[in-house]
């Protein structure tokens, strides 16, 4: 196995489907690629994640103007992650919203992480160049908030901690959707290198008590019924709790993390190995598993030379696995 990063094979564009589950209501996939998600009200429109750069925002653009001509007035962080929200500009929105503790991240790691995910990932960020710099909210949440694009109410909230430390929901209680950012993924790999393993299962069984119709994972096909919907919150729960009960078992018993890293692979493989971003997620996925069984309660801030770093000292494991 070459010693770039496994996403660097993943080179083949992806189909896009823009779905609608309710009047106004979209969901834009792309076969394991991140999702962007679009509610629409009589007065504005939301886009909840804008996908990586500028020019690939342009596409999610052109779909909404087929149905809508309403302006898109706000645009939703479902967390932090550059390859969500780096986009936003070509949206020209009025208000950017983001949970406090997104905002936290953005201003302690957000440039480490913009320069960490285009190495890794350089697929996801066509027309990089177009990146005017960070996307930073103006509008900053407690909690939760409530926004009325007319005739229509979007519940925005932070329901605990999980993929990141600031992840959040858009909930229409109405229709029972559920923008679920990257606490939840369906047929995809969660990526949690900058998690909270401890707490995420917490978090999605307070998603689980929202008892959603339709739900909108992080990535993975649009859901649309509630026994998917349970099915996804169920089986990221299952992967997450797996993987760190493996590595904490690991390390309590001394493995260095490469041996928790073969162990704890060779235990997934079986069951989610098929899932998108696989071999990707899980060299970081272990990682930061391993520091969260130890002494890092606290992601530990991912640079482009900690992601070679950790990715050629895994190496010799990695080809074995290959």
């Amino acid at each position: 196995m070459s010693k770039q990063f496994a996403s660097h094979a993943d080179v083949e564009e992806k189909q896009v489907t823009f779905k609608q589950l309710a009047p106004g209501v979209y969901a834009y996939t792309a076969e394991g690629d991140p999702n962007t998600g679009i509610i629409i009200g009589e007065q504005s429109a939301l886009v909840i994640d804008t996908q990586a750069t500028p020019v690939m925002a342009e596409d999610v653009i052109r779909r909404v103007r087929e149905v809508t001509d309403k302006p898109i007035k706000h645009v939703l962080m479902s967390h932090y992650h550059a390859v969500r929200v780096l986009g936003a500009s070509a949206y020209q929105p009025e208000n950017i919203i983001a949970s406090r503790q997104t905002f936290e991240l953005i201003q302690e790691r957000g440039q480490q992480d913009f320069e960490s995910e285009v190495g890794r990932f350089p697929r996801l960020f066509a027309g990089v160049e177009s990146v005017p710099g960070l996307t930073w909210p103006n509008v900053v949440f407690d909690g939760r908030m409530t926004l009325d694009l007319g005739n229509r109410r979007v519940e925005i909230m932070h329901v605990g901690r999980g993929h990141t430390k600031g992840d959040t929901i858009a909930w229409l209680p109405e229709e029972g959707i559920l923008f679920a950012g990257d606490l939840v993924e369906y047929g995809a790999t969660p990526y949690s290198g900058d998690a909270y393993h401890k707490d995420w299962p917490q978090t999605l069984g307070n998603l689980l008590a929202l008892n959603p119709n339709q739900l909108v994972p992080g990535r993975g096909d649009a859901l649309t019924s509630p026994e998917q919907c349970r099915e996804a919150i169920e089986g990221t729960r299952n992967f997450i709790r797996t993987m760190f009960q493996s590595v904490a078992d690991g390390r309590a018993r001394g493995l260095s993390l490469a041996d928790c890293y073969k162990e704890t692979y060779a235990q997934l493989a079986p069951q989610y190995g098929h899932w998108v971003i696989f071999d990707h997620c899980l060299p970081f996925d272990i990682t930061r598993c391993y520091d969260e069984a130890g002494d890092h309660a606290d992601p530990r801030i991912w640079t482009a030379e900690r992601d070679t770093e950790m990715w050629h000292s895994l190496q010799q494991v990695l080809e074995q696995q290959s």
